[in-house]
Protein backbone atom coordinates (compact mmCIF):
# COMPACT_ATOMS: atom_id res chain seq x y z
CA UNK A 1 0.00 0.00 0.00
CA UNK A 2 1.29 3.43 -0.89
CA UNK A 3 0.73 6.48 1.24
CA UNK A 4 0.60 9.85 -0.50
CA UNK A 5 3.11 12.27 0.97
CA UNK A 6 0.33 14.60 2.07
CA UNK A 7 -1.41 12.02 4.27
CA UNK A 8 -0.50 11.36 7.90
CA UNK A 9 1.67 8.36 8.66
CA UNK A 10 0.02 5.20 9.92
CA UNK A 11 1.15 4.09 13.37
CA UNK A 12 4.07 1.67 13.17
CA UNK A 13 6.99 0.44 15.22
CA UNK A 14 9.48 2.47 13.22
CA UNK A 15 7.55 5.73 13.12
CA UNK A 16 9.55 7.18 16.00
CA UNK A 17 11.23 9.45 13.44
CA UNK A 18 7.96 11.09 12.48
CA UNK A 19 6.36 13.96 14.32
CA UNK A 20 3.00 13.00 15.86
CA UNK A 21 0.98 14.61 13.08
CA UNK A 22 3.68 14.41 10.43
CA UNK A 23 3.54 13.30 6.85
CA UNK A 24 5.70 10.77 5.07
CA UNK A 25 7.78 13.65 3.76
CA UNK A 26 8.23 14.97 7.31
CA UNK A 27 9.50 11.53 8.29
CA UNK A 28 11.98 11.47 5.43
CA UNK A 29 13.30 14.93 6.30
CA UNK A 30 13.71 13.89 9.94
CA UNK A 31 15.55 10.71 8.88
CA UNK A 32 17.83 12.84 6.72
CA UNK A 33 18.75 14.97 9.71
CA UNK A 34 19.87 11.84 11.55
CA UNK A 35 21.73 10.61 8.46
CA UNK A 36 23.47 13.97 7.99
CA UNK A 37 24.54 14.07 11.66
CA UNK A 38 26.69 10.99 11.09
CA UNK A 39 27.56 11.70 7.44
CA UNK A 40 31.12 12.07 6.26
CA UNK A 41 31.90 13.05 2.70
CA UNK A 42 33.16 9.88 1.00
CA UNK A 43 35.23 12.03 -1.37
CA UNK A 44 33.89 10.21 -4.42
CA UNK A 45 33.81 11.37 -8.00
CA UNK A 46 30.47 11.35 -9.87
CA UNK A 47 31.95 8.78 -12.27
CA UNK A 48 30.84 5.25 -11.37
CA UNK A 49 33.74 3.07 -10.27
CA UNK A 50 32.51 0.05 -12.27
CA UNK A 51 31.66 2.16 -15.36
CA UNK A 52 28.18 0.63 -15.50
CA UNK A 53 24.68 2.09 -15.72
CA UNK A 54 21.79 0.01 -14.41
CA UNK A 55 18.34 0.72 -15.82
CA UNK A 56 15.53 -0.78 -13.75
CA UNK A 57 11.94 -0.42 -12.70
CA UNK A 58 11.04 2.00 -9.94
CA UNK A 59 9.26 -0.81 -8.03
CA UNK A 60 9.94 -0.43 -4.30
CA UNK A 61 10.68 -4.16 -3.95
CA UNK A 62 13.91 -3.89 -5.95
CA UNK A 63 16.93 -3.16 -3.78
CA UNK A 64 19.36 -2.99 -6.67
CA UNK A 65 22.53 -2.36 -4.69
CA UNK A 66 21.98 -5.40 -2.48
CA UNK A 67 20.66 -7.59 -5.31
CA UNK A 68 23.70 -6.86 -7.47
CA UNK A 69 26.36 -6.63 -4.75
CA UNK A 70 26.98 -2.97 -5.43
CA UNK A 71 28.32 -0.29 -3.13
CA UNK A 72 27.84 3.46 -3.15
CA UNK A 73 29.69 4.90 -6.13
CA UNK A 74 29.79 1.69 -8.18
CA UNK A 75 27.13 2.51 -10.77
CA UNK A 76 24.60 4.91 -12.14
CA UNK A 77 21.09 3.76 -11.31
CA UNK A 78 18.37 4.97 -13.66
CA UNK A 79 14.80 4.01 -12.79
CA UNK A 80 11.35 4.50 -14.25
CA UNK A 81 8.04 2.65 -14.45
CA UNK A 82 8.83 -0.76 -15.92
CA UNK A 83 12.52 -0.10 -16.46
CA UNK A 84 11.55 0.61 -20.07
CA UNK A 85 14.08 2.30 -22.32
CA UNK A 86 12.33 5.56 -23.20
CA UNK A 87 13.75 8.79 -24.65
CA UNK A 88 14.51 10.01 -21.13
CA UNK A 89 16.42 6.80 -20.34
CA UNK A 90 18.46 7.31 -23.53
CA UNK A 91 19.07 10.90 -22.37
CA UNK A 92 20.36 9.68 -18.99
CA UNK A 93 22.46 6.91 -20.55
CA UNK A 94 23.96 9.37 -23.02
CA UNK A 95 25.02 11.69 -20.20
CA UNK A 96 26.23 8.71 -18.18
CA UNK A 97 28.43 7.50 -21.04
CA UNK A 98 29.59 10.70 -22.69
CA UNK A 99 30.09 12.89 -19.63
CA UNK A 100 30.74 10.37 -16.86
CA UNK A 101 32.50 7.43 -18.48
CA UNK A 102 30.16 4.44 -18.23
CA UNK A 103 30.67 1.68 -20.78
CA UNK A 104 28.25 -1.10 -19.80
CA UNK A 105 24.45 -1.11 -19.53
CA UNK A 106 22.43 -3.56 -17.46
CA UNK A 107 18.66 -3.56 -18.01
CA UNK A 108 16.40 -5.06 -15.33
CA UNK A 109 12.67 -5.72 -15.58
CA UNK A 110 10.92 -7.81 -12.92
CA UNK A 111 8.13 -10.26 -12.25
CA UNK A 112 4.87 -8.84 -10.96
CA UNK A 113 5.45 -5.48 -12.66
CA UNK A 114 2.54 -3.05 -12.64
CA UNK A 115 3.02 -2.35 -16.36
CA UNK A 116 2.01 -5.94 -17.09
CA UNK A 117 -1.57 -5.00 -16.15
CA UNK A 118 -1.82 -1.61 -17.85
CA UNK A 119 -2.62 -0.71 -21.44
CA UNK A 120 -2.45 2.49 -23.43
CA UNK A 121 -6.09 2.89 -22.37
CA UNK A 122 -4.59 4.29 -19.15
CA UNK A 123 -3.54 7.40 -21.12
CA UNK A 124 -7.04 7.85 -22.54
CA UNK A 125 -8.61 7.52 -19.09
CA UNK A 126 -6.12 10.01 -17.70
CA UNK A 127 -6.84 12.47 -20.51
CA UNK A 128 -10.57 12.18 -19.88
CA UNK A 129 -10.06 12.77 -16.16
CA UNK A 130 -7.72 15.77 -16.31
CA UNK A 131 -8.71 17.28 -19.66
CA UNK A 132 -5.24 17.06 -21.14
CA UNK A 133 -3.63 14.25 -23.09
CA UNK A 134 -0.27 13.09 -21.69
CA UNK A 135 2.64 13.61 -24.08
CA UNK A 136 4.17 10.28 -23.04
CA UNK A 137 3.34 6.66 -23.76
CA UNK A 138 2.54 4.23 -20.96
CA UNK A 139 4.93 1.67 -22.51
CA UNK A 140 2.88 -1.17 -21.02
CA UNK A 141 3.76 -4.73 -22.02
CA UNK A 142 2.40 -8.27 -21.74
CA UNK A 143 5.64 -10.21 -22.20
CA UNK A 144 8.59 -9.41 -19.91
CA UNK A 145 11.23 -11.08 -22.06
CA UNK A 146 10.03 -9.39 -25.24
CA UNK A 147 10.08 -5.98 -23.57
CA UNK A 148 13.60 -6.60 -22.26
CA UNK A 149 14.61 -7.48 -25.85
CA UNK A 150 13.01 -4.28 -27.11
CA UNK A 151 14.86 -2.27 -24.46
CA UNK A 152 18.17 -3.92 -25.41
CA UNK A 153 17.52 -3.06 -29.05
CA UNK A 154 16.68 0.56 -28.23
CA UNK A 155 20.00 0.95 -26.39
CA UNK A 156 22.04 -0.87 -29.01
CA UNK A 157 20.64 1.20 -31.89
CA UNK A 158 20.70 4.63 -30.27
CA UNK A 159 22.93 7.00 -32.27
CA UNK A 160 23.64 8.98 -29.09
CA UNK A 161 25.32 6.18 -27.15
CA UNK A 162 29.03 5.50 -27.57
CA UNK A 163 29.13 2.05 -25.97
CA UNK A 164 26.52 -0.45 -27.11
CA UNK A 165 28.53 -3.67 -27.18
CA UNK A 166 28.05 -4.55 -23.48
CA UNK A 167 24.27 -4.27 -23.07
CA UNK A 168 22.55 -7.12 -21.25
CA UNK A 169 18.99 -7.57 -20.06
CA UNK A 170 17.48 -9.49 -17.15
CA UNK A 171 14.25 -10.29 -15.37
CA UNK A 172 14.43 -10.07 -11.57
CA UNK A 173 12.16 -12.51 -9.74
CA UNK A 174 10.61 -10.63 -6.82
CA UNK A 175 9.87 -13.88 -4.94
CA UNK A 176 13.34 -15.48 -5.20
CA UNK A 177 15.62 -12.47 -5.70
CA UNK A 178 17.28 -14.14 -8.68
CA UNK A 179 18.11 -12.55 -12.01
CA UNK A 180 17.36 -14.46 -15.19
CA UNK A 181 19.18 -13.26 -18.30
CA UNK A 182 17.10 -12.67 -21.41
CA UNK A 183 18.56 -13.81 -24.73
CA UNK A 184 18.45 -10.79 -27.05
CA UNK A 185 18.07 -13.08 -30.12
Amino acid sequence: MSIPASQPLPPSADSALAPAAGTVTDRLVEANKQYAAAFTDPGMDARPVLKVAVVACMDARLDLHDALGLSLGDCHTIRNAGGVVTDDIIRSLTISQRALGTRSVVLIHHTGCGLLNLTEEFRHELAAEVGQRPNWAVEAFKDLDEDVRQSIERVRTSPFLLHTDDVRGFVFDVTTGLLREVDPK
